[in-house]
């Protein structure tokens, strides 16, 4: 590396140039400095010298977040506006469309459109639902595939059909099966014969169901945005019976809008306290069938309600064949913070309680499907399940 690229990386990194003038910053290097030093800042003395700052300018921040944008990838620009709404107040911002369409949008902008929806302005109000479906539409096209694939499953494996769906070819058989057709030219094979898994025809009273009772306290923003979008893929599937009911003190559900991710969204209450016991009690009057069904609970079981009454609820549930999983947190990270107490009551119970990414999500969903050992499937994905406590 040569001195004077050093130079420039240590100014950069500082956000400081040299004071006898000679900097090693171009043009392009000196408008990202100044970027993150109206944010960051830069010192003591930069703050005297006036450098720093964002003020209260909606048009300015705009014109910020587009320079942000011009030297940073997405994943970058969403840390650096996280950070610009806890340090400079920027939330209110968001109120106003202009500001509003110059933002990166993700998960966590979602749910903050959602908890300020009801202080928007009309004309607001509608630009925030274009920007929400505009990520919706993302996470479903990343997320929805897998899902689908993952959970209609309702595949007979034992037996087979030379005329498949595309969905149920069995790729390494085709491949086996047509190797003799090679096209070393094109380096490829032409699969003339296709083979595929038969679907078992199973009617709507064997369906499985599948409760997803989802925490919208103010804790679990992100988990209840993703947890939306997962319901109304399964929703589409006609391999399960999907609900959706989210639940803070009060109880919303949302499975009558399942057809459109968006709306249901714009259906949460995001903040408030938490009555967990309430909210599985509403579940629990609306499982059809125990056998069949599956509760997904996602909360970080910091309870407002009844605790005990709680555990002894989720236990009777289990007792007569419902399928409970308590999921911490469903988020990109994977880490959640909980109680650590009433996990452990509920871990006692023999309920898979832990954490897991929405990448992660639709294998659990088809392991549980399955009723297979999810202790042993969240090993595989190096995932910690809570002890008992």
């Amino acid at each position: 590396m040569s001195d004077n690229e050093r130079s420039r990386r240590w100014t950069l990194a500082l956000g400081a140039e040299p004071e006898d003038g000679e900097t090693p910053l171009s043009d392009s290097d000196r408008r990202m400095s100044e970027a993150l030093t109206a944010l960051y800042g830069d010192g003591d003395d930069g703050a005297k010298k006036g450098k720093g700052g964002l003020g209260g300018s909606a048009p300015r921040v705009a014109k910020w977040l587009g320079n942000i944008r011009e030297f940073f990838p997405a994943p970058v620009v969403q840390v650096i506006q996280r950070d610009a709404f806890e340090r400079k107040g920027l939330r209110q911002m968001l109120l106003e469309p202009e500001f509003l369409a110059t933002v990166e949008a993700d998960v966590n902008l979602v749910a903050d459109l959602v908890a300020l929806r009801s202080v928007m302005p009309e004309k607001t109000r509608e630009t925030a639902r274009i920007v929400i479906a505009k990520v919706v539409a993302e996470l479903m096209e990343r997320l929805e595939r897998k899902t689908a694939e993952a959970i209609r499953g309702a595949l007979d494996r034992s037996k087979r059909t030379f005329r498949p769906r595309f969905a149920d070819i069995d790729w390494p058989r085709t491949i086996q099966a047509n190797l003799r057709h090679y096209q070393a030219e094109h380096r490829t094979i032409v699969p003339e014969k296709l083979i595929g898994f038969m679907r078992q025809q199973r009617r709507i009273v064997d369906l499985d169901e599948v409760v997803l009772c989802v925490d919208q306290s103010g804790s679990m923003p992100p988990s209840v945005v993703y947890a939306s979008i997962f319901a109304a893929v399964m929703a589409s599937l006609p391999v399960v019976a999907t609900k959706l009911v989210c639940f803070d003190t009060a109880i919303v559900d949302l499975t009558e809008e399942l057809a459109d991710p968006v709306e249901v969204l714009f259906g949460i209450q995001l903040g408030g306290g938490t009555d967990i016991n309430r909210a599985v009690a509403y579940c629990e009057d609306r499982i059809e069938r125990p056998s069949k069904a599956h509760l997904i609970l996602i909360t970080d079981l910091y309870e407002g309600g009844d605790a005990h009454a709680l555990v002894d609820r989720l236990a009777r549930l289990k007792a007569i064949g419902v399928n409970v999983i308590v999921l911490l947190a469903l988020t990109d990270t994977g880490r959640p913070a909980y109680d650590p107490a009433l996990s452990g009551k509920v871990a006692a119970l023999g309920v898979p309680v832990f954490a897991c990414t929405p990448d992660q999500f639709p294998d659990l969903m088809a392991t549980a499907l399955r009723r297979e050992d999810i202790a042993a499937w969240a090993a595989d994905q190096d995932i910690k399940l809570i002890r008992s406590g």
